[in-house]
């Protein structure tokens, strides 16, 4: 009998749950018709820090950045990057000060150090990531030239296609080519002018085979679709060697990660763990260290820099 009991019990409470489950789903459908009536998409309401980065990214000021964040193919604005900048630098600051017990003074130079440096080193490895994007999207880009000849277009029609279809970086590229061919300039100055912006060896090829077939004549299309299977495959050996070679390059970034990491620990753990490195010998020995970072990052990016 209790059985019984218990069971019209939980039957009443699911039964109810469930009413009360449909009833908050109807008021939050009401509730979000109502806010998205009250705050259109259009008239959002926008901070006085965000305004004036959106201010800062239009002045002659932030040109240089952004044509650096660009090669590098770094999707920020460069108040974006700059504020990305400063929340790093007071985390390292604060991760240098309370977890490691290094001075403020000292944490604040280090930080410092340690942005600038990080800073210089990520441009440095992104500096062609641009140019190597684009380089990667280039079989797409002679698949869409190809089918777009061979469904009747013209050569100038076809670039107006690849400008639509691609993602970036190609897309604002091709987009400035057809722009300057629908202003009349001619097919061979600008292409060559595209050219010196990328500056890049397959897409220097490629400039190379269009310029040619439109001079010479011929089936485009048959050449674009044996071009897009060889830069495909040599996009694939690449993909293979980068593999191969990860290990390699991975072991050269920590190895110098892990010493700095152990005396940042000691230092936490022994007090005046650091005082010896600011003796003559101690900064000799830093100076040794870094040079030798430098070094080995130095080789092991030079031997594992195979091109195809």
């Amino acid at each position: 009998m209790a059985i019984i009991i218990l069971s019209v019990i939980a039957t009443f409470m699911f039964v109810i749950s469930i009413m009360y489950y449909l009833d908050f789903r109807k008021e939050r459908k009401q509730i979000r018709k109502y806010t998205t009536d009250l705050y259109q998409p259009d008239e959002q309401r926008r901070s006085f820090i965000v305004l004036l980065g959106d201010r800062f990214d239009k002045t002659d000021l932030a040109k240089p950045m952004n044509e650096k964040l660009k090669s590098a193919n770094i999707p920020l604005t460069p108040s974006e990057f700059i504020a990305a900048q400063i929340v790093t630098f007071m985390g390292l600051v604060l991760i240098l000060s309370n977890m490691f017990q290094v001075n403020f003074t000292l944490s604040l130079l280090l930080s410092l150090i340690i942005l600038g440096v990080s800073k210089r080193v990520l441009f440095l490895l992104r500096k062609n990531k641009m140019k190597e994007r684009f380089a990667e999207q280039l079989p797409e880009i002679c698949r869409v030239l190809a089918n777009s000849t061979r469904s009747g277009l013209t050569l100038n029609q076809s670039i107006h296609v690849v400008a639509q279809e691609v993602n970036e970086p190609a897309r604002d590229e091709f987009k400035r080519l057809a722009h300057e061919l629908s202003l009349g300039v001619e097919f061979n100055k600008a292409i060559e002018s595209m050219e010196e912006r990328i500056d890049n060896r397959e897409f220097k090829l490629f400039t190379a085979t269009i310029q040619i077939q439109k001079k010479a004549g011929g089936n485009l299309s048959t050449i674009l679709d044996e071009m897009g299977q060889t830069l495909e495959n040599r996009k694939v050996l690449q993909q293979e060697i980068k593999t191969m070679t990860a290990e390699q390059k991975y072991i050269a970034y920590l190895v110098p990660v892990i010493p700095i990491f152990l005396v940042l620990m000691m230092n936490n753990i022994v007090d005046g763990f650091l005082d010896p490195l600011f003796t003559w010998i101690g900064i000799v020995l830093l100076v040794i260290f870094i040079a030798g970072i430098g070094l080995t990052a130095f080789l092991v990016r030079r031997i594992t820099n195979i091109r195809v």
